[in-house]
């Protein structure tokens, strides 16, 4: 299978399995050291006096501070990034799950800037932008050795204003032009339908400021289709706001139900708890999960479970059990720093254990695809261990015999793309046909006669 890079969400990919936290209380600690802190840093300033003064080429100060930083945080564990102040206010901008764009899923698919899909109903979509259309040119700027960022930061803009790109399409005989007026792209995190027999079905793909939100309009519509049992659908869903994840799992617990909490390297603990007051849904639910359900999935899906509230069918997840606070830098930059673990009600760390299934269902593989390697956190390098010293349970580690330094990403197909299907027909979805099966066998026992 080709590896394409996508772009979708794109910043979110460095947040891919993350769980972030604003914790503006550590920036009152900087400085704070005694004076032979400073002392440590001599050969840095050495160093970067040395480069710039003698260098073959002039280099750029900020540059050698920039990438010296990047080179620190990459000493430590996977998830503690640098980001550069373009990178950050992305990162904030798709948080919030909208942006001012064309509305397009572009990847770098055999070294050529490519349209994977356009979003429907958005500006892309609208002007006639095909899946497989070869993007060459931007405001007739070519597109040949781009990044995805570069890309990315070309294609987005404010509403109103306008962008021409230049494709190239099988069929066309010359390249087109596609001039496109960008417009406020709002990115669903919550998808949702009626299956079969009343059982409702909700997808979350991550968790941004307003998934909570969203799920509660999309809960309140089912529940007027008069469903009788919900499928929650975590499959590739990376994380995001652990503020998301808590206020999700609230529309499926009683008030004050102990979510997750966190533990800092002192000791120090905080929990999170519901906070929806009475109204939460009450019928059978089945969670599916799988190998790219990470951090804030794992919360949703560890609390669910440990409050006996729903069965858990898939496979194991991820394994991230950290959280990364996002820190702001004087500049514009941030630091995201992995400040703390994370452990579910019954004290569970899930560090590189992830959750384990109630019922393991593995995804089927069309006889003509290629299986792919699966990637979880223990398979990062640098990754931090399990402080509770639990491992993963045999029955799954049989598919994860690989140690790749490569962060996993489901907004990505790649070498590791996960194999559950996502967007593929129903009656070819195993997993989902396991949950609809064992809902539809919950409604006719629940309806049994009980024996005299």
């Amino acid at each position: 299978m080709t590896k394409i890079k996508t772009a979708f969400l794109l910043l979110l990919v460095i947040a891919t399995a993350g769980l972030f936290l604003t914790n503006w209380d550590l920036l009152k600690n900087v400085g704070a050291e005694e004076d032979d802190h400073y002392t440590r840093i001599k050969t840095f300033a050495e160093t970067l006096s040395l480069v710039k003064k003698n260098y073959v080429e002039e280099v750029d100060e900020q540059d050698l501070v920039y990438g010296a930083i990047k080179g620190m945080l990459s000493s430590l564990d996977p998830h503690s990034s640098f980001m550069q102040p373009k990178i950050y206010k992305e990162m904030k901008i798709d948080t919030k799950g909208e942006f001012g764009g064309l509305g397009i899923q572009i990847g770098i698919k055999d070294k050529i800037l490519t349209i994977i899909a356009p979003i429907e109903d958005t500006p892309a979509y609208k002007a006639g932008v095909k899946a497989g259309d070869k993007i060459v040119e931007i405001d007739n700027e070519s597109t040949k050795d781009i990044t995805l960022h570069d890309a990315v930061t070309k294609l987005r803009g404010r509403k109103g204003t306008k962008v021409t790109i230049t494709i190239v399409r099988e069929g066309l005989e010359k390249p087109k032009d596609i001039t496109i007026t960008r417009d406020i792209i709002k990115l669903k995190s919550v998808k949702s339908k009626v299956l079969e027999d009343g059982i409702g079905y909700v997808k979350l793909t991550q968790f941004q400021e307003k998934t909570a939100n969203d799920l509660k309009k999309t809960m309140r519509e089912l529940e007027q289709k008069d469903i009788t049992s919900l499928v929650i659908d975590l499959r590739n869903n990376p994380g995001g706001l652990l503020k998301g994840a808590v206020d999700v799992t609230s529309h499926f617990l009683p008030a004050g139900k102990l979510v997750v909490y966190i533990k800092d390297r002192s000791g120090d603990k905080k929990e999170f708890h519901t906070i929806n007051g009475n109204r939460y849904y009450k019928d059978p639910i089945i969670v599916l999960v799988n190998e790219g359900s990470a951090s804030a999935s794992e919360i949703v899906a560890g609390a669910l479970q440990d409050w006996d509230r729903a069965v858990i069918l898939g496979t194991q997840t991820f394994g991230k059990g950290s959280v990364q606070t996002v820190i702001p830098l004087s500049d514009g930059s941030a630091l995201r720093l992995t400040t703390a673990r994370y452990y579910t009600p019954k004290d569970r760390s899930i560090q590189t254990t992830g959750i384990t299934p109630d019922i393991i269902v593995k995804a089927g593989v069309k006889v003509e695809e290629k299986s792919h390697p699966v990637i979880r956190e223990k398979d990062l390098k640098k990754h931090l261990e399990n402080d509770n010293g639990e491992e993963q349970k045999e029955e799954d580690k049989t598919d994860t015999d690989i140690n790749e330094d490569k962060e996993p990403d489901s907004n990505q197909e790649s070498d590791k793309e996960s194999e559950a299907p996502t967007d593929s027909a129903e009656d070819k979805d195993i997993q989902l046909q396991r949950a609809v099966d064992l809902l539809k066998s919950w409604k006719v026992f629940r309806t049994l006669p009980k024996a005299s």
